[in-house]
């Protein structure tokens, strides 16, 4: 499929909305992060280190056989530990005090477990329709972050490390396609 972005002039708005649903922080870190859907949703507290500000990507939730499964990432590569920026941080630290107790990140409003990838994405093309961008995709919001992360100076390799590709060709192939 041809890569979309969200328009930067629409961001605002989108996490304006997230925040109106309770899910600003997750949102919000996939727009400073770029993970993948599964990744994202598969996320543990035991995941982020508030003091150097990192994620460790180690995991990934999809639905196999009608069943939520976490496992590992599809390849060596998606394994990695991501930088965070200090106020993407802080969001989430107040998601924890929301609910200390539960060990996912961003715990299933409906069941406290991980959210269903497929209840997430509607989640996602409801607030897209909302907002008036039409045709982003929940993937398009990785491209969105590498795109606006290439702009601020973050050099390719740096940028496919973070992604978790295999390599910074791969990464600029993506963003072309």
């Amino acid at each position: 499929k041809e890569m979309t972005i969200l328009p930067p002039e629409k961001i605002g708005r989108y996490l304006q909305e997230a925040e109106k649903y309770g899910v600003l922080p997750m949102f919000f870190l996939e727009l400073s992060s770029g993970l993948r859907r599964g990744e994202l949703l598969a996320l543990r507290w035991e995941d982020l280190d508030v003091q150097n500000r990192t994620l460790s990507i180690n995991k990934s939730v999809a639905r196999q056989d009608g069943k939520l499964v976490i496992s590992t990432p599809k390849t060596p590569n998606s394994i990695r530990t991501v930088l965070l920026p200090e106020d993407t941080v802080k969001l989430l630290v107040e998601e924890h005090d929301r609910h200390p107790a539960n060990p996912y990140l961003f715990p299933s409003p409906r069941t406290g477990e991980t959210w269903d990838p497929d209840g997430f994405r509607r989640l996602h093309d409801r607030i897209i329709k909302e907002i008036g961008a039409e045709h982003v995709r929940f993937h398009d919001m990785r491209h969105t972050f590498a795109t606006l992360s290439l702009k601020s100076g973050v050099d390719v390799r740096t940028l496919s490390e973070t992604l978790g590709h295999f390599s910074a060709g791969f990464t600029i192939l993506s963003l072309i396609h």
